[in-house]
């Protein structure tokens, strides 16, 4: 499936969308170059499962939670990891058996690791304008 957005607000709103149709477990592997767009559709889907708290990067605290939504919703950066090894390093396990949806930037370095991931690749076409693709996993039609 392929969104064309022309903001960060409508990259949010696809996000947004998504997240209406994941389940507990689900994990979203982002692909997509520096300030391509994926911690806005990660605030959108923050905003899907009903999280209130700021979405922001986890490019320093490799982790961020945003658990006040109907499900929890688990940002990792995996850009300074190398391996499956350094993910399981961090508890991975434990985020999976705590029913979230895990979002992982960097996805790449540890894509050994994610099973049956939704892949979200964003990518710049201008200023602004993303082309967002999405496979794998289950994925419905999202109305837009």
């Amino acid at each position: 499936m392929v969104f064309l957005t022309n903001s960060p607000e409508e990259t949010e709103a696809v996000g947004e969308k998504l997240a209406h149709q994941l389940t507990p477990g689900t994990v979203i592997a982002y692909r997509g170059d520096l300030g391509a767009g994926k911690t806005a559709f990660t605030r959108g889907l923050a905003r899907g499962l009903g999280c209130t708290e700021q979405v922001t990067s986890p490019t320093y605290t490799i982790v961020n939670e945003y658990v006040s939504g109907r499900m929890p919703l688990f940002h990792f950066d995996m850009y300074r990891l190398h391996s499956a090894d350094d993910l399981f390093d961090i508890g991975w396990e434990d985020y999976l058996e705590r029913g979230g949806v895990c979002a992982v930037e960097w996805s790449e370095n540890v894509e050994d690791a994610l099973e049956n991931p939704i892949t979200v690749t964003v990518e710049k076409l201008g200023e602004d304008a993303r082309r967002i693709t999405l496979t794998g996993g289950e994925i419905y039609d999202l109305g837009l």
